[in-house]
């Protein structure tokens, strides 16, 4: 299952790859695909031409795990 995370790395914008697996605590680095924004543009700081990027768990604040796009509506009840 490939998942989307956001990545928020320390002193530049948030970065949105696709991953294999959830990064775990223990690993060194965070490995992705796809690298774009969150609206869909390219990263400044990203060649166009690379598809693959890996940053260390040092220049990370954060990530965030972004729903699937198939994950179904969740009811929520309001009161009016």
């Amino acid at each position: 299952m490939v998942y989307r995370i956001q990545v928020h790395v320390a002193g530049d914008d948030p970065v949105v790859l696709e991953v294999e697996d959830l990064p775990n605590p223990s690993d060194q680095f965070v490995m992705g695909m796809n690298p774009q924004r969150r609206d869909g543009k390219e990263v400044s700081y990203i060649l166009r031409e690379v598809n693959q990027v890996i940053f260390p768990w040092w220049r990370i604040n954060f990530v965030q795990i972004l729903p699937s796009e198939d994950a179904e509506d969740v009811m929520t009840f309001v009161r009016e």
